[in-house]
């Protein structure tokens, strides 16, 4: 097994804080060689550490409301076809199967809450969809770029 050491959970805040950092600006950082961190970057890529470096939107600039979580009771026989038609829908941006009373929770962005209502009702007409419970978020208190302290010390299979 192998373990992430701190070098390597300096280079992951680092790209987190920003995605666009070129190695060189992190080799300076944690006082390596732009190859050296190359190779670690490849190697977290190739162990699944990394799996995307991607944008982070400002979803009220581009003109959507705050997300809206939807919790999602499906009937068990019917889940993995729910799945399917939930995988389809435009204004879901993220889905998730969870432990619990409910056993989907979609993150939903709409342009405005008359559109929300319309998208939460045809969700509401799936066959298959037994119950739904929605979540409007008013304003974000924490999102986090960064890992839990601890993260470092994790071992890699």
């Amino acid at each position: 097994m192998e373990v992430l050491d701190k070098i390597d959970h300096k280079i992951i805040q680092l790209l987190l804080e920003d995605g666009r950092a070129s190695f060189s600006a992190i080799a300076k950082d944690v006082k390596l060689t732009d190859v050296a961190i190359k190779k670690r970057f490849e190697r977290l890529k190739r162990r699944g550490v990394i799996t995307a470096i991607s944008a982070d939107l400002n979803l009220r600039t581009l003109g959507y409301e705050n997300p809206i979580f939807v919790q999602i009771r499906s009937e068990l026989s019917k889940n993995k076809d729910v799945v399917k038609k939930l995988k389809e829908l435009d204004y879901i941006l993220e889905l998730h199967q969870v432990l619990g009373e409910y056993n989907l929770v979609a993150k939903i962005v709409v342009p405005d809450l008359d559109s929300a209502e319309k998208f939460v009702e045809r969700l509401g007409t799936l066959d298959g969809v037994l119950d739904i419970k929605t979540l409007v978020v008013i304003s974000e208190v924490k999102k986090s770029k960064s890992l839990p302290s601890f993260s470092f010390q994790k071992k890699l299979a």
